[in-house]
């Protein structure tokens, strides 16, 4: 395996890492911005990005906006809005083909950055705010995003067990916002919004292709002009039990199948030496088709559709998502239940920790041939302040024990249950 070694600096207080490798036909570049989850910020900034998307002072219409995408050789643009541990991210991305492979007048790495900072720096305005017109679209755009998640019941449930979980805890909220905010926002006041989160985000730029450190900070000193007066830095989230009895919601919509949730506190996180246990434990318990979940509440009962658990190391939580038969609810709750159990009591069997262990290692491996997955796996060190390569993970992933993943089973804390049905009775 190669070995992924990034080079770190900084330029204008953005910390910069760069790959330089011949590996890629194209240049990969991230922007990843991060600011503490807030109910006052969630949704300005869940919109301007949005809103950015839509035009520059250079190419003030959407349709200049996306030429200009094309005159690079179809370059790739897009951004995400999401959420780690108690921070809010948007990333921008764009990938862009190494000038190896054209015939350009100019340096394609430089076009790119030249794009991406008038993206970022110089948006379009008028009157020295934001284009009211870019401004109402998009507002309405991530209104109808968010009424969409209760269209989508999987993930409507997903979003209300953490909500229940994380009742007094930023956490709760939806990194695309709140839709009783949306009606408040101005051009004006997204705006000012806009100069305050360039001023305070955690800002992180990565490239990976055929360049140096030295010409990526360059073309950041020329194309980023934040006039930043500092680098803030991310603060990890400290994982915790809360030692309250489980709480037990249930909701009633207009629903045939019933989406059964649980959130679970994990005391680790990504930064912690018990990581990789951690991954073992929720590969055990319902990430894979091999899982305890799958093969016990799914396959030999038949009593869900689906029925998976995900592992989030930033948070120090675990949920578990199921979708059954209304009527079935007691049934699967304690045959759940009992999965959790038989991995606090040493349930595992050989196979399943082979199978596990090889899942993570494919998976780490995998990565290894996108840039852009390799990006996100080197962010998880800028969130968590800790070092540890794949390679490292891997040696630490073939070492773990059935005991070690018994150790962590029983730090597990059941927190919320969540039930969404379409029937009081039951």
């Amino acid at each position: 395996m190669n070995k992924t070694v990034f080079e770190r600096g900084s330029a204008g207080h953005i910390r910069i890492h760069v790959l330089p490798t011949a590996r890629f036909k194209t240049f990969a570049v991230s922007l990843y911005a991060g600011i503490p989850l807030n109910e006052n910020t969630v949704t300005t900034t869940a919109l301007t990005p949005f809103v950015l998307r839509r035009g520059t002072a250079s190419y003030p219409e959407t349709i200049q906006f996306r030429e200009q995408l094309e005159h690079l050789y179809g370059a790739g643009f897009g951004f995400d809005v999401y959420k780690r541990g108690n921070y809010q991210i948007v990333q921008f991305r764009m990938d862009t083909i190494n000038d190896e492979f054209v015939s350009s007048d100019d340096s394609l790495l430089r076009k790119t950055f030249s794009f991406l900072g008038e993206v970022v720096t110089k948006p379009v305005t008028e009157n020295s705010v934001f284009r009211e017109a870019y401004v109402n679209s998009e507002r309405e755009t991530v209104r109808k995003k968010l009424e969409a998640i209760i269209n989508d019941k999987i993930r409507y449930a997903a979003e209300r067990c953490m909500e229940e979980m994380f009742r007094g805890d930023p956490y709760r909220l939806h990194p695309l916002g709140q839709r009783k905010d949306l009606g408040m926002i101005t051009p004006q006041s997204l705006y000012e919004a806009f100069q305050q989160w360039l001023q305070q985000a955690n800002l992180d730029l990565y490239v990976v292709g055929d360049t140096t450190l030295a010409e990526v900070q360059e073309l950041v000193e020329q194309h980023f002009h934040l006039g930043r007066l500092a680098s803030p830095r991310y603060v990890p989230a400290q994982s915790h039990l809360s030692g309250e009895d489980v709480r037990i919601v249930e909701e009633v919509l207009d629903v045939n199948q019933g989406k059964l949730n649980m959130g679970l506190r994990i005391p680790v996180t990504y930064g912690e030496d018990r990581y990789a246990a951690a991954l073992l434990y929720n590969g055990i318990l319902g990430s894979y088709p091999h899982s305890k979940l799958f093969i016990n509440v799914r396959e030999k009962e038949s009593l869900a559709y689906y029925a998976a658990s995900r592992f989030d190391g930033h948070k120090g939580i675990v949920s578990i998502q199921s979708g059954i038969e209304i009527a079935n609810y007691h049934k699967a709750l304690e045959i759940i239940k009992a999965q959790l159990a038989s991995l606090r009591e040493g349930q595992i069997s050989e196979l399943e920790m082979s199978q596990t262990k090889a899942m993570i290692r494919n998976s780490l491996l995998e990565m290894q041939d996108s840039a852009f997955d390799m990006v996100a796996y080197d962010f998880n060190r800028v969130l968590s302040d800790r070092e540890r390569p794949v390679e490292e993970l891997l040696q630490q992933v073939e070492a773990i024990t059935p005991e070690d993943v018994v150790d962590v089973a029983n730090t597990v804390e059941l927190d919320t249950i969540y039930f969404l049905t379409g029937k009081k009775e039951v």
